[in-house]
């Protein structure tokens, strides 16, 4: 029963992920939830008692993994330049991946405070890891220039997303560019 229940929270989080990369926060509705994996309403209400509780579970879980391909990508690296690369060019190329999708889409939206809180809390790890290279390269101020650099790749991100003129090549490229140059600075 355990393993039941377990298969059908993953089956909801994954209905959830979808939703929210095609739609946004907006699609996320618990009727969707249900239509999409076959369970009554009053189901879904048996594992998450709100959208907000769905959206904080997503952030718990999809989060810390895609921090992980982040981090991995920057521990192939063996120079600070590197490293600043690899964390711009893996979110970058994560963009595509619903996983990632999904948490841009609950970025953006109008969340409550676990699940803000939760978002924060990730984005922190992110942001440590970056400021530990930017320190490498001596920056006076590290952690502010790893804020900085994450606006960034954020932008770039929503450009990538938004199907802009430029391919997602050359966004990719000119954040890079943009990352290295700038954080080599004073």
């Amino acid at each position: 029963m355990a393993e039941h229940r377990t298969m059908q929270r993953a089956a909801l989080l994954d209905a959830a992920r979808s939703l929210l990369s095609e739609g946004g926060t907006d699609a996320l509705t618990f009727p969707a939830l249900a239509e999409r994996t076959g369970l009554a309403r009053s189901s879904v209400y048996e594992y998450f008692r709100s959208r907000a509780a769905v959206v904080e579970e997503l952030c718990a879980v999809d989060f810390p993994v895609w921090a992980a391909e982040v981090e991995a990508a920057m521990a192939g690296s063996d120079t600070p330049e590197g490293k600043v690369e690899a964390y711009v060019r893996r979110q970058l190329e994560l963009v595509g991946d619903r996983r990632h999708r999904a948490v841009v889409a609950i970025s953006a939206s109008e969340l409550d405070d676990g699940a803000r809180e939760k978002i924060r809390a990730a984005h922190g790890g992110l942001i440590a890891m970056i400021a530990e290279a930017l320190g490498d390269l001596e920056h006076r101020q590290p952690r502010l220039a790893a804020m900085l650099l994450q606006g960034v790749v954020d932008a770039a991100v929503r450009r990538i997303e938004l199907g802009a003129a430029e391919d997602p090549s050359a966004i990719a490229e000119a954040a890079v560019s943009m990352a290295l140059r700038g954080v080599l600075g004073d």
